[in-house]
Formats: C-alpha cells, sequence, structure tokens
C-alpha cells in the first residue's frame, strides 16, 4: 500500500509539473518535456569537462541521472548547492549520478578558471560539463538557472525543476522523492 500510495503521489505530482511548467522550445524549435527522451550531452572534448572524463547519456543507462543548470555568478546556483552535494551522500552506492551542466549567463562565466574556482569553493565533485556554446541548454529547451532535470535509467526525462533549492523544501522533497521512486522501479 506505502509503494502504491508513493507512486500514485509521484504519478500526481509529475502529471501537475506537465501542466504547469511549459518548457521553453529550443533553437530548432523542439523541447524536452516529461516522458519524452533526452537529448545526449552535446560536448565530447575532455577539455569541456571539469571533475570527469567526458560522458554521454548512453554511457550512464542504467542509472537515475540528475542534470544540473548552473552558472559560476548564480547566487541561485550555489545557494543550492549544499543540496546538490547531499544527495551524492544519501544515494552513494546507488545507481545515481549527477552531472552539472555549466552555462554562462554572463559573458565573464565563460573563463574556464573561473568555473574551476567555484567547483573548488564549492566542494562539487561531480562531473561538470562545460556549456559556453549553449548547445545543450539549446537540445533541453532550458531557460532558468539553477534548473534540474531528472532522467531514468533508459534516458526518459520524468521530472524538472527549476530555482533555488535548499534540504527540506519543496523543491529538494519533491525532486527526493522522484529519485527514490525511479531508485526503486526495477530496471526494464
Amino acid at each position: 500500500m506505502k509503494r502504491n500510495a508513493k507512486a500514485l503521489s509521484l504519478g500526481l505530482m509529475m502529471s501537475m509539473l506537465s501542466l504547469t511548467v511549459s518548457p521553453a522550445r529550443s533553437a530548432q524549435g523542439q523541447r524536452v518535456s516529461i516522458g519524452a527522451p533526452v537529448p545526449d550531452f552535446t560536448h565530447h572534448a575532455t577539455a569541456d569537462w571539469l571533475n570527469s572524463t567526458p560522458l554521454t547519456l548512453p554511457q550512464l543507462r542504467g542509472s537515475v541521472v540528475l542534470v544540473d543548470f548552473w552558472a559560476h555568478e548564480c547566487w541561485n546556483c550555489y545557494r543550492s548547492f549544499p543540496w546538490m552535494n547531499s544527495l551524492a551522500q544519501r544515494y552513494a552506492g546507488k545507481p545515481f549520478v549527477v552531472v552539472s551542466v555549466h552555462t554562462p549567463e554572463l559573458l565573464s562565466e565563460r573563463a574556464r578558471a573561473g568555473v574551476m574556482d567555484s567547483i573548488q569553493k564549492y566542494g562539487l565533485s561531480n562531473p561538470v560539463m562545460l556549456d559556453n556554446d549553449y548547445s545543450f541548454w539549446n537540445a533541453m529547451g532550458n531557460s532558468y538557472w539553477p534548473a534540474y532535470y531528472l532522467i531514468d535509467q533508459h534516458g526518459i526525462l520524468r521530472y524538472a525543476a527549476v530555482g533555488e533549492t535548499h534540504a527540506g523544501d519543496d523543491n529538494a522533497r519533491n525532486m527526493e522523492a522522484a529519485i527514490d521512486f525511479l531508485l526503486d522501479r526495477p530496471p526494464n
């Protein structure tokens, strides 16, 4: 009964999100919506990745992936890092990966050194892809910093949230419930 209630609650939550949040259109006029496949990461050069070798979404199949869009001079982004960093501890040993996508809001944020300084300052240990050309931002149809996209084990977008997020707030509770639900599902 508890599992069914949890599934129903998450289903209602995802349905409400898909009705209330209209994903932005990408440069190609497409958008990624809940229930749709997520495009692969757009940067494959070693220089475009920090804390990791280049990753692809097909490599991450079988894991639940949280994509975090941020910019290193964004206050709302770095105020969300303690919550995001806590996810690594909470889901340690489980097939869960956070991939941060640094997409600069300001011209000054394009410098790799500034991103590296922020990674060190805020203790980010997860993979970070540099998206200076907005290619992944546009492929996702994203419009916000910070924005979070939860991808299931098969590469399908299952949940999205935007805005500053702290442990225990609605954004965090809803995202963690969605992560728990996906991790509890048997892989098909």
